[in-house]
């Protein structure tokens, strides 16, 4: 794999990212997951970029405790820079190694420090604290830390679990907050919904009049979600569409740079690299950019840093531009294969009354195998399928046709009448497909390894009315 678009270390995997940014570069710590038996301990690995383009690796910042330590495992947590100059790294704690009599291990949250500008991390293992009252210990971890300019107080968010209450809906985000960054006291929680196993990575900023709560759970979608407020204290509002992507992208947190907001997080691999495979925990690296609109809910695209990487402009066409379905299904398909890590722009007319139409993704000559990037206007949601689906057997009922799409892959999107664009980077067995630049989704395709291009309609009519594929000479530097 070339992994130059898509980020990943060689012989291992990025799980959650932990941005930090300044003087114009983001700083992309990660923890490792190397993925080996018996396990390592995990550490923070660490990526550089100015652009979301070029990245440069640091290999191993903060490593693992040891095998004796609390933090044999170094789990995710956050950086800050206090009024000295110095840096706090707030991280999780936990070895499996050491459990109590119900052979569960403790999370905790640790902290370290810097004075040479990052290079090195001073643990501070007596400043360790456990959960505080009413929480369970076995799931205390993600400490996201902030500064709360107008109270002048430093706020710690933790992903908790209440000690009582229905199981699966006991997740609550508990608070601390602190004068100096070094002693903290226990606060009422900052968001307690009852409906969530837990809400992992927490994350909180102030952007231009709104405040932003971003958090990933893992009980009723396997996804990171938002909420906005007009206060700190609340109350948060989940937007209509209040998901960042599908499945597939992961504990996604972000920083600003030069005056922009990144997302960074893990698109999952899948076990035995298969399209059938289970999801996985960590994977590749993927950044998408958040733009602000009007009434405080957000869009997400592709950073322009990254499309304008693709500097290659090469001959690619489609016949015909207009297809007519009234009540069929029709295809139109590239007479030569898409180039692998590609970039291609697309943009359709619709015509009133269409059910469906999209892209074909690694096409076959007749289209008759693909993946499918399915726009439904009725159902306001762009999915992702492939044909042939999943076979369960050998006969024809046996095909999984009452699976319509990967139902982990359902984005909700605005497809009133008139243009729509989509852009789509892959990169071997990544697709990351965004909507008029509005709606993202990332997936894996392992299955068809190349294939053509094409567009569909089912139920309709629609014209192609541009497009465009771009590769890249080269990068800058290779990571």
């Amino acid at each position: 794999m070339s992994n130059e678009i898509f980020y990943r270390p060689k012989s291992a995997y990025v799980g959650d990212v932990i941005p930090y940014s300044e003087k114009g570069t983001s700083y992309l710590y990660f923890l490792l997951d190397e993925r080996t038996v018996p396990k390592p301990g995990m550490p923070w690995s660490l990526v550089t970029t100015k652009d979301y383009v070029n990245l440069d690796d640091h290999g191993i910042s903060l490593a693992s405790g040891g095998i004796k330590s609390k933090d044999f495992n170094c789990y995710t947590g956050s950086i800050v820079k206090d009024g000295n100059g110095r840096y706090h790294v707030f991280y999780t704690g936990n070895n499996p190694y050491i459990t109590d009599n119900t052979g569960h291990s403790f999370q905790l949250i640790m902290h370290a420090t810097s004075d040479d500008g990052m290079q090195t991390w001073n643990r501070h293992d007596e400043l360790s604290f456990g959960p505080g009252d009413g929480f369970e210990p076995y799931d205390w971890r993600d400490p996201f830390v902030f500064h709360d300019e107008d109270n002048d107080i430093w706020r710690m968010l933790i992903a908790a679990r209440k000690n009582k209450g229905p199981y699966r809906r006991r997740g609550v985000t508990a608070q601390y907050v602190s004068k100096d960054l070094y002693s903290w006291q226990q606060v009422e929680p900052f968001w307690d919904p009852n409906r969530f196993l837990a809400m992992e990575c927490p994350e909180v900023f102030f952007w231009n009049g709104w405040w932003y709560f971003f958090y990933s759970e893992f009980t009723d979608a396997f996804t990171t979600k938002y909420r906005i407020s007009k206060k700190l204290e609340g109350p948060w509002i989940a937007p209509d569409h209040d998901t960042i992507d599908g499945r597939a992208f992961y504990a996604a947190k972000s920083t600003f740079l030069n005056g922009k907001r990144f997302f960074t997080g893990w698109i999952s691999t899948k076990e035995g690299e298969k399209d059938d495979g289970a999801w996985q925990w960590a994977g590749t690296m993927s950044t998408l950019e958040a733009v602000q609109k009007d009434n405080g809910t957000l869009s997400f695209k592709f950073p322009d840093s990254l499309v304008n990487s693709f500097d290659k402009k090469i001959p690619f066409s489609i016949e015909p531009k207009k297809l007519n379905a009234i009540d069929s299904f029709k295809s139109a398909v590239s007479n030569v294969d898409l180039p692998n890590n590609s970039y291609t722009k697309i943009s359709f007319e619709v015509d009133k009354g269409t059910h469906e139409f999209g892209v074909l993704l690694r096409s076959s000559q007749d289209g008759d195998s693909s993946y499918f990037i399915r726009l439904e206007p009725n159902r306001s949601r762009m999915v992702f399928d492939r044909w042939p689906r999943k076979n369960t057997g050998t006969e024809q009922w046996q095909i999984s046709g009452d699976v319509p799409f990967y139902v982990e892959l359902e984005r909700p999107s605005d497809l009133s009448l008139g243009s729509h664009t989509l852009e789509i980077i892959v990169e071997d067995s990544i697709a990351v497909i965004v909507l008029d630049q509005d709606v993202t989704l990332s997936t894996r395709i392992y299955d068809k390894k190349t294939g053509r291009l094409g567009y569909f309609v089912s139920d309709g009519s629609v014209k192609l009315t541009s497009l465009e594929v771009r590769t890249r000479t080269s990068l800058n530097k290779e990571v």
